[in-house]
């Protein structure tokens, strides 16, 4: 691809690109030497699943891939443990090193359904951190300034604040700039809330008489609620490893607005095609290509054919699990039907299901929480927009 070409679609979402002017000129430089750039992203595996919002940088890294650039998955099993506190007011606990090494198999499983592994270099940061000497990082220390460290906008906060800021924290983001410098990266990819980190990249690799790396910032992915940062906590979110059909429905639930936000973080279809088709059936494709990604040719078309039954045509699907659920005292309270069933994950939130209107029971909408099913059945309980079951109760 031409440089210009390169440019349209790496530049394609981002927040930030620094220094400014700094990609085109290593795109022209790499094509001049005939070779590709190194680009790098870091991920420490605090948990083992994926879900959209960690896919935008991935994305990312694949749009690089299609440009002819190797990518650098970084896999921090070593600053894991330190522990990043970004984004938090408080000291965030580091994972075992056996924990680390756990939840980075199952990334790896994940990323490579957007990444062509044949060009993606798999790196632990343990390779060269590991090594380190106490005086090998007392040097690194040497590079950076306590009044640089509390410029970083967490840190400042906690230390205005009167929250206390332990050392070895100071260390995290010196040890993800000596990666860049430990992997000659050309580029380094990060969220918008690793700014600092990514600059400690270039500042650092400057100290050790290397070419500074170009950062691209990224946003952060809004949940399916349109309003929070996709979170697991929050139940906002779609898993990379969930099921196509639940992949495909949680899609259709977002916004039109946040819809075009989501093309344009994990697709590369052109926005102006998106924008002249109809928002329904513009959801739908992405919905579709979304699950065609994780799961493979064809789930994208058999999940809209199941949703469209389901949903456009107001069908039953075909798979309604069957439940059977002791009464007490001859009756079962609702509440604890859709939280035993599994339909929620506690009386709490089944509480607010039915005052939001969610729940129906054969076709009948039930907002009283406290309703009680005789014995008998089965019912057919519908939850939301996509969760049913067939209770039968004893």
């Amino acid at each position: 691809m031409k440089v210009q070409e390169q440019m349209e679609l790496l530049s394609r979402g981002t927040l930030e690109i620094l220094p400014a002017g700094g990609l085109e000129e290593k795109l022209k430089a790499a094509a001049k030497e005939g070779r590709p750039l190194r680009v790098k992203a870091g991920f420490d595996p605090t948990a083992p699943d994926l879900h959209l919002g960690h896919t935008v940088l991935i994305e990312k890294l694949r749009q690089f891939q299609h440009c002819g650039h190797t990518v650098v998955f970084l896999i921090g099993d070593f600053t894991g443990t330190i522990g990043d506190p970004t984004g938090k007011n408080e000291t965030r606990p580091p994972l075992t090193h056996d924990e680390v090494l756990l939840n980075a198999e199952t990334y790896k499983e994940q990323v490579f359904k957007i990444l062509d592994p044949k060009h993606t270099e798999v790196r632990f940061n343990s390779e060269w951190l590991g090594n380190l000497t106490a005086a090998d990082l007392i040097r690194i220390a040497g590079k950076a300034t306590v009044a640089r460290m509390l410029e970083r906008d967490d840190f400042e906060k906690r230390y205005k604040g009167g929250q206390s800021i332990a050392i070895h924290e100071f260390l995290y983001p010196l040890v993800q700039g000596y990666d860049s410098v430990a992997l000659d990266a050309d580029v380094e990819l990060g969220g918008n809330d690793q700014k600092f980190n990514l600059l400690m990249g270039r500042q650092l690799q400057d100290a050790y008489g290397k070419p500074q790396q170009v950062i691209l910032t990224m946003p952060l992915l809004e949940g399916l609620d349109g309003v929070n940062k996709m979170s697991k906590s929050l139940d906002n979110y779609v898993g990379v490893a969930e099921p196509a059909k639940e992949q495909f429905g949680k899609l259709m639930s977002i916004s039109d607005d946040l819809m075009y936000k989501y093309y344009e973080l994990l697709t590369d279809i052109d926005l102006d095609e998106v924008k002249a088709m109809h928002p329904m059936e513009a959801k739908k494709r992405l919905a579709a290509t979304i699950v065609e990604r994780f799961h493979g040719e064809g789930a994208g078309e058999t999940a809209r054919n199941g949703f469209e039954a389901q949903f456009a045509r107001n069908e039953i699907p075909d798979d309604v699990p069957d439940v059977t659920l002791e009464s007490e005292n001859g009756l079962l309270w609702i509440i604890r039907a859709l939280t035993q069933s599994g339909m929620t994950s506690s009386n709490g939130e089944a509480i607010r299901m039915v005052k939001q209107n969610a729940l129906s029971i054969d076709g009948e909408k039930v907002v009283d929480k406290d309703y009680q099913l005789k014995p008998g059945g089965p019912y057919l309980l519908k939850l939301g927009k996509r969760k049913f079951i067939n209770l039968t109760v004893s």
